[in-house]
């Protein structure tokens, strides 16, 4: 791998110093922001904040696929995104972090495929591992390297958002075997299945999920969380990127 994509979440708005600025179109719109190109050895990084610059994109209005098509543009190998959400199951409690395997949709209205009306080409693309590749090896063993503690795998339900979720949905939800919730990872993911660029979540447990908690879940209490975990995100990714700038 030699060029790589960075897609920042909640608390993660900038990355690294940029060497260059890509201000690029893209047929289905407007990306949420300008890519900021970084130089990590022999790797290329082009960091793309998810909400834009000030944080002004909810979940259910970004335009996903004009993010993952800029990507696809700039021919990047794969892509990193970083993704707050809440822990449901025991091994996810506030501040730990995980690699995701599994995902399910919630979502509705947002335009999840590349194929969207008759003319687009029809894409039917594999997706029963959606984070599965190298990307997401890589970012296990960068953990391994740097001592950096993560939980390997777990399922993440997408919900709409931005209101946080109910007790009841939550019940829902690990019922239906979710160990965490986000609002982001579709259609994020699948888009870049169907753009043929490896995927993989690098996620923040901010909080323990609605009524799983006497304290109600606030915003303060989240943006606390992530101000101290982004600390060990950064170190996971720079290790991350030294190792695979090494390897060419």
């Amino acid at each position: 791998m030699q060029r790589l994509g960075l897609i920042g979440g909640t608390g993660l708005d900038h990355f690294g110093t940029a060497a260059r600025s890509h201000a690029i179109s893209s047929i289905y719109g407007q990306p949420s922001a300008s890519v900021a190109e970084c130089q990590i050895g022999k790797l290329q990084v082009f960091f793309l904040p998810r909400h834009g610059k000030q944080h002004e994109i909810p979940p259910h209005a970004v335009n996903y696929r004009a993010n993952i098509d800029v990507f696809r543009q700039m021919e990047v190998d794969g892509i990193v995104a970083v993704n707050a959400v809440g822990g449901i199951t025991d091994p996810y409690q506030a501040g730990s972090l995980c690699l995701p395997d599994q995902l399910i949709d919630y979502t509705w209205g947002r335009a999840h495929t590349f194929s969207m009306v008759a003319g687009d080409d029809l894409l039917h693309v594999e997706f029963a591992g959606p984070f599965d590749g190298p990307v997401r090896i890589g970012l296990l063993k960068a953990a391994a390297i740097a001592d950096i503690d993560v939980v390997d795998g777990g399922c993440v339900g997408i919900s709409q958002g931005p209101r946080l979720e109910t007790a009841a949905e939550i019940r829902r939800f690990k019922r239906d075997g979710c160990d965490l919730v986000g609002m982001t990872s579709m259609p994020e993911a699948a888009l870049a299945r169907e753009a043929g660029l490896d995927y993989a979540s690098v996620c923040i447990t901010a909080n323990r999920a609605a009524g799983l908690e006497q304290e109600a879940v606030t915003m303060a209490a989240i943006e606390a969380t992530l101000a101290s975990s982004m600390l060990r995100v950064r170190s996971l990714l720079e290790q991350f990127f030294e190792v695979i700038s090494n390897v060419h």
